[in-house]
Protein backbone atom coordinates (compact mmCIF):
# COMPACT_ATOMS: atom_id res chain seq x y z
CA UNK A 1 0.00 0.00 0.00
CA UNK A 2 1.30 3.12 -0.96
CA UNK A 3 0.21 6.51 1.17
CA UNK A 4 -0.86 9.54 -1.07
CA UNK A 5 -0.13 12.92 0.43
CA UNK A 6 -3.70 14.92 0.37
CA UNK A 7 -3.40 17.64 -2.05
CA UNK A 8 -5.57 20.72 -0.97
CA UNK A 9 -5.62 21.80 -4.54
CA UNK A 10 -9.37 22.29 -5.29
CA UNK A 11 -10.14 19.26 -7.77
CA UNK A 12 -10.90 20.56 -11.55
CA UNK A 13 -13.77 19.48 -13.47
CA UNK A 14 -13.95 19.39 -17.20
CA UNK A 15 -16.59 18.05 -19.77
CA UNK A 16 -16.39 16.42 -22.78
CA UNK A 17 -17.68 18.97 -25.62
CA UNK A 18 -20.06 16.91 -27.46
CA UNK A 19 -19.13 17.81 -30.92
CA UNK A 20 -19.69 14.31 -32.18
CA UNK A 21 -23.69 13.41 -33.38
CA UNK A 22 -24.88 10.67 -31.12
CA UNK A 23 -24.40 11.89 -27.56
CA UNK A 24 -21.36 10.01 -25.20
CA UNK A 25 -23.45 6.97 -24.97
CA UNK A 26 -23.57 3.91 -27.85
CA UNK A 27 -27.31 3.38 -27.26
CA UNK A 28 -30.68 4.52 -28.90
CA UNK A 29 -32.28 5.70 -25.89
CA UNK A 30 -32.67 9.25 -25.74
CA UNK A 31 -29.86 11.88 -25.27
CA UNK A 32 -30.92 15.75 -25.16
CA UNK A 33 -27.81 16.36 -26.55
CA UNK A 34 -26.91 18.66 -29.92
CA UNK A 35 -23.20 18.85 -32.08
CA UNK A 36 -23.88 22.05 -33.69
CA UNK A 37 -22.28 25.31 -32.46
CA UNK A 38 -25.53 27.26 -31.07
CA UNK A 39 -25.73 24.08 -28.64
CA UNK A 40 -21.85 24.14 -28.05
CA UNK A 41 -21.58 27.50 -27.02
CA UNK A 42 -24.56 27.71 -24.73
CA UNK A 43 -23.09 24.48 -23.11
CA UNK A 44 -19.90 26.48 -23.23
CA UNK A 45 -20.89 29.65 -21.02
CA UNK A 46 -22.85 27.24 -18.71
CA UNK A 47 -20.57 25.23 -17.57
CA UNK A 48 -17.83 28.55 -17.43
CA UNK A 49 -20.93 29.22 -15.02
CA UNK A 50 -21.43 26.14 -12.60
CA UNK A 51 -17.88 25.79 -11.91
CA UNK A 52 -16.34 23.93 -14.21
CA UNK A 53 -12.93 25.19 -15.65
CA UNK A 54 -12.06 22.61 -18.43
CA UNK A 55 -13.92 21.12 -21.55
CA UNK A 56 -11.97 18.45 -24.21
CA UNK A 57 -13.06 18.55 -27.96
CA UNK A 58 -12.82 15.36 -29.01
CA UNK A 59 -11.36 14.34 -32.33
CA UNK A 60 -13.08 11.91 -34.76
CA UNK A 61 -12.28 12.27 -38.58
CA UNK A 62 -13.84 9.30 -39.96
CA UNK A 63 -18.03 8.76 -39.67
CA UNK A 64 -18.37 5.60 -37.22
CA UNK A 65 -19.39 3.83 -34.40
CA UNK A 66 -22.12 6.09 -33.72
CA UNK A 67 -20.54 9.33 -34.54
CA UNK A 68 -21.67 10.11 -37.56
CA UNK A 69 -21.16 14.01 -37.97
CA UNK A 70 -18.33 15.58 -36.24
CA UNK A 71 -16.84 19.02 -36.01
CA UNK A 72 -12.94 19.07 -36.11
CA UNK A 73 -11.46 19.74 -32.56
CA UNK A 74 -9.43 22.93 -32.90
CA UNK A 75 -11.65 24.30 -34.68
CA UNK A 76 -14.72 23.95 -32.26
CA UNK A 77 -12.29 24.74 -29.19
CA UNK A 78 -11.52 27.90 -30.58
CA UNK A 79 -15.08 28.91 -31.22
CA UNK A 80 -15.68 28.23 -27.36
CA UNK A 81 -12.72 29.74 -26.10
CA UNK A 82 -13.57 33.09 -27.97
CA UNK A 83 -17.61 32.71 -26.69
CA UNK A 84 -16.08 31.98 -22.77
CA UNK A 85 -13.98 34.22 -20.45
CA UNK A 86 -12.60 31.86 -18.37
CA UNK A 87 -13.11 28.22 -19.37
CA UNK A 88 -10.24 26.39 -20.31
CA UNK A 89 -10.55 24.43 -23.86
CA UNK A 90 -8.31 21.37 -24.19
CA UNK A 91 -7.86 20.59 -28.27
CA UNK A 92 -7.65 16.13 -28.77
CA UNK A 93 -5.31 15.89 -31.64
CA UNK A 94 -3.72 13.05 -33.72
CA UNK A 95 0.45 13.11 -34.13
CA UNK A 96 0.21 11.90 -37.92
CA UNK A 97 -2.10 13.61 -38.94
CA UNK A 98 -0.81 17.03 -37.29
CA UNK A 99 2.98 18.02 -37.61
CA UNK A 100 3.70 19.06 -34.08
CA UNK A 101 5.10 23.02 -35.11
CA UNK A 102 1.62 23.10 -37.47
CA UNK A 103 -0.14 22.82 -34.51
CA UNK A 104 2.16 24.61 -31.92
CA UNK A 105 1.66 27.94 -34.01
CA UNK A 106 -2.61 27.36 -33.79
CA UNK A 107 -2.24 26.99 -30.14
CA UNK A 108 -0.53 30.15 -30.29
CA UNK A 109 -2.99 31.85 -32.26
CA UNK A 110 -6.14 30.72 -29.75
CA UNK A 111 -3.93 30.70 -26.68
CA UNK A 112 -2.76 34.52 -27.23
CA UNK A 113 -7.37 35.27 -28.74
CA UNK A 114 -8.08 33.59 -24.94
CA UNK A 115 -5.44 35.19 -22.97
CA UNK A 116 -4.13 31.49 -21.91
CA UNK A 117 -6.68 29.11 -21.85
CA UNK A 118 -5.91 26.89 -25.05
CA UNK A 119 -4.70 23.59 -24.23
CA UNK A 120 -4.00 19.66 -26.26
CA UNK A 121 -4.69 16.30 -25.59
CA UNK A 122 -2.06 14.44 -27.54
CA UNK A 123 -4.37 11.19 -28.29
CA UNK A 124 -1.68 8.45 -30.19
CA UNK A 125 -4.43 6.70 -31.89
CA UNK A 126 -6.51 4.20 -32.17
CA UNK A 127 -8.62 4.07 -35.58
CA UNK A 128 -6.26 2.34 -38.06
CA UNK A 129 -9.11 3.48 -40.94
CA UNK A 130 -8.45 7.06 -40.05
CA UNK A 131 -4.76 6.97 -41.62
CA UNK A 132 -4.86 4.34 -43.89
CA UNK A 133 -7.76 5.50 -45.69
CA UNK A 134 -6.25 8.69 -45.85
CA UNK A 135 -2.90 7.45 -47.02
CA UNK A 136 -1.13 7.94 -43.78
CA UNK A 137 1.33 5.48 -42.24
CA UNK A 138 0.14 3.58 -39.66
CA UNK A 139 2.19 2.55 -37.01
CA UNK A 140 2.47 -0.21 -34.62
CA UNK A 141 1.09 0.32 -30.61
CA UNK A 142 4.15 1.42 -29.49
CA UNK A 143 5.74 3.01 -32.06
CA UNK A 144 2.61 5.82 -32.02
CA UNK A 145 3.60 6.44 -28.33
CA UNK A 146 7.42 6.94 -29.66
CA UNK A 147 5.92 9.67 -32.07
CA UNK A 148 3.47 11.07 -29.34
CA UNK A 149 6.35 10.98 -27.10
CA UNK A 150 8.72 13.26 -30.09
CA UNK A 151 5.54 15.37 -30.82
CA UNK A 152 4.85 16.49 -26.87
CA UNK A 153 8.77 16.99 -26.61
CA UNK A 154 8.76 19.45 -30.03
CA UNK A 155 5.72 21.22 -29.00
CA UNK A 156 7.19 21.92 -25.37
CA UNK A 157 10.51 23.36 -26.92
CA UNK A 158 8.43 25.26 -29.73
CA UNK A 159 6.41 27.11 -27.10
CA UNK A 160 9.24 27.94 -24.93
CA UNK A 161 12.41 28.19 -26.58
CA UNK A 162 13.91 30.31 -29.79
CA UNK A 163 15.46 28.97 -32.13
CA UNK A 164 14.72 25.09 -31.18
CA UNK A 165 16.49 21.90 -32.48
CA UNK A 166 14.88 18.52 -31.92
CA UNK A 167 16.79 15.52 -33.80
CA UNK A 168 14.30 12.62 -33.66
CA UNK A 169 13.08 9.39 -35.35
CA UNK A 170 9.87 11.02 -36.37
CA UNK A 171 10.43 14.90 -36.84
CA UNK A 172 13.31 17.11 -37.24
CA UNK A 173 13.38 20.34 -36.31
CA UNK A 174 16.42 23.00 -36.75
CA UNK A 175 16.61 26.84 -35.11
CA UNK A 176 12.67 27.34 -35.75
CA UNK A 177 11.19 29.91 -33.83
CA UNK A 178 7.42 30.53 -33.53
CA UNK A 179 6.08 34.05 -32.92
CA UNK A 180 4.15 34.84 -30.69
CA UNK A 181 4.87 32.44 -28.22
CA UNK A 182 1.76 31.47 -25.72
CA UNK A 183 -0.02 34.27 -24.31
CA UNK A 184 2.68 34.81 -20.68
CA UNK A 185 0.14 33.49 -17.67
CA UNK A 186 1.64 33.94 -14.45
CA UNK A 187 2.75 30.33 -13.25
CA UNK A 188 2.47 28.49 -16.31
CA UNK A 189 5.50 27.47 -18.35
CA UNK A 190 3.11 27.02 -21.73
CA UNK A 191 -0.36 25.51 -22.71
CA UNK A 192 -1.56 22.25 -20.63
CA UNK A 193 -0.33 19.11 -22.76
CA UNK A 194 -3.02 16.35 -21.91
CA UNK A 195 -2.20 12.63 -22.90
CA UNK A 196 -3.95 9.56 -21.68
CA UNK A 197 -4.15 5.68 -22.44
CA UNK A 198 -3.43 2.80 -20.53
CA UNK A 199 -0.87 0.83 -21.92
CA UNK A 200 2.99 0.33 -20.35
CA UNK A 201 4.30 2.79 -23.14
CA UNK A 202 1.16 5.25 -22.37
CA UNK A 203 2.25 5.50 -18.81
CA UNK A 204 5.84 6.49 -19.81
CA UNK A 205 4.58 9.16 -22.21
CA UNK A 206 2.25 10.17 -19.18
CA UNK A 207 5.10 10.07 -16.56
CA UNK A 208 8.19 11.29 -18.73
CA UNK A 209 6.60 13.75 -20.94
CA UNK A 210 2.68 15.13 -20.36
CA UNK A 211 1.87 17.89 -18.13
CA UNK A 212 -1.66 15.94 -17.18
CA UNK A 213 -2.19 11.71 -17.88
CA UNK A 214 -6.10 10.85 -18.55
CA UNK A 215 -7.19 7.76 -17.24
CA UNK A 216 -9.95 6.28 -18.75
CA UNK A 217 -12.89 5.13 -16.30
CA UNK A 218 -11.80 2.99 -13.43
CA UNK A 219 -12.61 2.02 -10.28
CA UNK A 220 -10.84 3.00 -7.17
CA UNK A 221 -8.26 -0.32 -7.04
CA UNK A 222 -8.08 0.37 -11.03
CA UNK A 223 -7.32 4.20 -10.36
CA UNK A 224 -4.52 3.49 -7.84
CA UNK A 225 -2.68 0.76 -10.10
CA UNK A 226 -2.24 3.70 -12.58
CA UNK A 227 -1.72 6.25 -10.49
CA UNK A 228 1.12 4.45 -8.86
CA UNK A 229 2.72 3.13 -11.70
CA UNK A 230 2.63 7.27 -13.51
CA UNK A 231 3.67 8.79 -10.23
CA UNK A 232 6.34 6.38 -10.07
CA UNK A 233 7.94 7.17 -14.22
CA UNK A 234 7.07 10.91 -12.77
CA UNK A 235 9.80 10.56 -10.14
CA UNK A 236 12.08 9.05 -11.98
CA UNK A 237 12.25 11.96 -14.58
CA UNK A 238 12.09 14.67 -11.66
CA UNK A 239 8.86 15.69 -12.91
CA UNK A 240 5.50 15.71 -11.48
CA UNK A 241 1.92 14.68 -13.42
CA UNK A 242 -1.42 15.72 -12.42
CA UNK A 243 -4.44 12.70 -13.06
CA UNK A 244 -7.53 13.36 -15.09
CA UNK A 245 -10.51 10.68 -14.80
CA UNK A 246 -13.18 9.80 -17.10
CA UNK A 247 -16.61 9.68 -15.61
CA UNK A 248 -19.64 9.60 -16.86
CA UNK A 249 -22.29 10.70 -14.11
CA UNK A 250 -25.98 10.01 -13.66
CA UNK A 251 -27.39 11.84 -11.21
CA UNK A 252 -30.91 10.85 -9.49
CA UNK A 253 -32.74 11.25 -6.86
CA UNK A 254 -31.17 7.94 -5.48
CA UNK A 255 -28.76 5.60 -6.49
CA UNK A 256 -31.64 2.81 -7.02
CA UNK A 257 -32.89 5.88 -9.65
CA UNK A 258 -29.94 6.11 -11.13
CA UNK A 259 -29.11 2.42 -11.58
CA UNK A 260 -32.31 1.97 -13.58
CA UNK A 261 -31.25 4.46 -16.02
CA UNK A 262 -27.71 3.11 -16.09
CA UNK A 263 -29.67 -0.12 -17.14
CA UNK A 264 -31.63 1.07 -19.35
CA UNK A 265 -28.98 2.54 -21.58
CA UNK A 266 -27.27 -0.49 -21.88
CA UNK A 267 -30.64 -2.27 -22.55
CA UNK A 268 -31.03 0.00 -25.98
CA UNK A 269 -27.52 -0.36 -26.76
CA UNK A 270 -26.47 -0.32 -30.26
CA UNK A 271 -25.21 -3.87 -30.41
CA UNK A 272 -23.45 -3.59 -33.99
CA UNK A 273 -21.94 -0.03 -32.97
CA UNK A 274 -20.89 -1.33 -30.03
CA UNK A 275 -18.93 -4.49 -31.14
CA UNK A 276 -17.45 -2.74 -34.35
CA UNK A 277 -16.17 -0.28 -31.75
CA UNK A 278 -14.76 -3.06 -29.73
CA UNK A 279 -12.93 -4.94 -32.30
CA UNK A 280 -11.30 -1.71 -33.73
CA UNK A 281 -10.38 -0.07 -29.90
CA UNK A 282 -9.29 -3.53 -28.42
CA UNK A 283 -6.36 -4.30 -31.32
CA UNK A 284 -4.58 -1.41 -29.62
CA UNK A 285 -4.70 -3.92 -26.01
CA UNK A 286 -3.63 -6.88 -28.25
CA UNK A 287 -1.10 -5.56 -29.99
CA UNK A 288 1.30 -4.38 -26.68
CA UNK A 289 4.11 -6.37 -25.43
CA UNK A 290 2.41 -7.00 -22.41
CA UNK A 291 -1.55 -7.28 -23.50
CA UNK A 292 -2.22 -4.19 -21.98
CA UNK A 293 -3.41 -0.75 -23.58
CA UNK A 294 -6.73 1.34 -23.88
CA UNK A 295 -9.68 -0.74 -23.34
CA UNK A 296 -8.30 -4.08 -23.34
CA UNK A 297 -10.00 -5.33 -20.29
CA UNK A 298 -13.25 -3.82 -21.14
CA UNK A 299 -16.44 -5.43 -21.43
CA UNK A 300 -19.87 -4.88 -23.73
CA UNK A 301 -21.52 -3.49 -20.85
CA UNK A 302 -18.42 -1.18 -20.40
CA UNK A 303 -18.01 0.29 -23.65
CA UNK A 304 -21.55 1.30 -24.26
CA UNK A 305 -19.76 4.49 -22.73
CA UNK A 306 -16.77 4.58 -25.31
CA UNK A 307 -14.07 6.06 -22.02
CA UNK A 308 -15.12 3.14 -19.75
CA UNK A 309 -17.14 6.28 -17.93
CA UNK A 310 -19.33 3.54 -16.28
CA UNK A 311 -16.92 1.90 -14.10
CA UNK A 312 -15.75 5.08 -12.37
CA UNK A 313 -19.85 4.53 -10.63
CA UNK A 314 -20.70 8.56 -10.05
CA UNK A 315 -24.15 7.44 -9.87
CA UNK A 316 -26.55 8.68 -7.33
CA UNK A 317 -28.01 11.64 -5.59
CA UNK A 318 -25.68 15.05 -5.25
CA UNK A 319 -24.32 13.70 -1.86
CA UNK A 320 -23.58 10.22 -2.98
CA UNK A 321 -21.93 11.45 -6.14
CA UNK A 322 -19.81 14.09 -4.14
CA UNK A 323 -18.53 11.73 -1.73
CA UNK A 324 -17.15 8.98 -4.16
CA UNK A 325 -15.72 11.86 -5.97
CA UNK A 326 -13.90 12.87 -2.77
CA UNK A 327 -12.40 9.14 -2.23
CA UNK A 328 -10.67 9.37 -5.62
CA UNK A 329 -9.16 12.72 -5.03
CA UNK A 330 -8.08 10.90 -2.05
CA UNK A 331 -6.45 8.96 -4.42
CA UNK A 332 -4.97 11.12 -6.28
CA UNK A 333 -7.30 12.36 -9.02
CA UNK A 334 -6.55 15.79 -9.27
CA UNK A 335 -9.49 16.07 -12.25
CA UNK A 336 -12.72 14.80 -13.57
CA UNK A 337 -13.77 14.39 -16.90
CA UNK A 338 -17.09 13.74 -17.65
CA UNK A 339 -20.04 12.93 -19.87
CA UNK A 340 -24.11 13.47 -19.62
CA UNK A 341 -26.67 11.48 -21.15
CA UNK A 342 -28.83 15.27 -21.32
CA UNK A 343 -26.01 17.43 -21.55
CA UNK A 344 -27.46 21.05 -20.89
CA UNK A 345 -29.27 19.92 -18.09
CA UNK A 346 -27.02 17.65 -16.44
CA UNK A 347 -24.44 19.60 -16.29
CA UNK A 348 -26.13 22.41 -15.34
CA UNK A 349 -27.81 20.66 -12.11
CA UNK A 350 -23.99 18.96 -11.20
CA UNK A 351 -22.59 22.44 -11.33
CA UNK A 352 -25.54 24.07 -8.86
CA UNK A 353 -25.57 21.06 -6.40
CA UNK A 354 -22.78 19.04 -6.27
CA UNK A 355 -19.78 21.02 -6.99
CA UNK A 356 -20.47 22.69 -3.63
CA UNK A 357 -20.70 19.27 -1.57
CA UNK A 358 -17.50 18.53 -3.37
CA UNK A 359 -16.25 21.87 -2.06
CA UNK A 360 -17.84 21.46 1.34
CA UNK A 361 -16.39 17.91 1.58
CA UNK A 362 -12.70 19.64 0.53
CA UNK A 363 -12.50 22.09 2.64
CA UNK A 364 -13.32 19.45 6.06
CA UNK A 365 -10.49 17.50 4.66
CA UNK A 366 -8.00 20.68 4.42
CA UNK A 367 -9.06 21.59 8.09
CA UNK A 368 -9.14 18.30 9.51
CA UNK A 369 -5.99 17.22 8.20
CA UNK A 370 -7.23 13.75 7.62
CA UNK A 371 -4.82 11.44 5.96
CA UNK A 372 -5.41 9.81 2.80
CA UNK A 373 -6.72 6.41 3.04
CA UNK A 374 -6.12 3.64 0.88
CA UNK A 375 -7.71 1.11 2.72
CA UNK A 376 -9.56 -0.35 -0.15
CA UNK A 377 -6.95 -1.12 -2.58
Amino acid sequence: MTDIAPTHEPLKFAYWVPNVSGGLVISSIEQRTDWGYDYNVKLAQTAERVGFEYALSQVRYASSYGAAQQHESTSISLALLLNTEELKVISAIHPGIWHPAVLAKFINTADQFSHGRAAVNVVSGWFKDEYTDLGLEWLEHDERYERAAEFIQVLRGLWTQEKFSFHGKYYDITDFTLRPFPYEVPGRAHPDIFQGGNSTAARFNGGAFSDWYFSNGKDFDGFTEQYDDVTRIAAEHGRRTRFGLNGFVIQRDSRAEAERQLREIIAHADDGAVEGFRKSVQEAGASTKDGKGMWADSSLDDLVQYNDGFRTQLFGDAQQIAERIIEYKKRGVDLFLLGFLHFQEELERFGETVIPIVRELEADLARTGDPIEVAAR
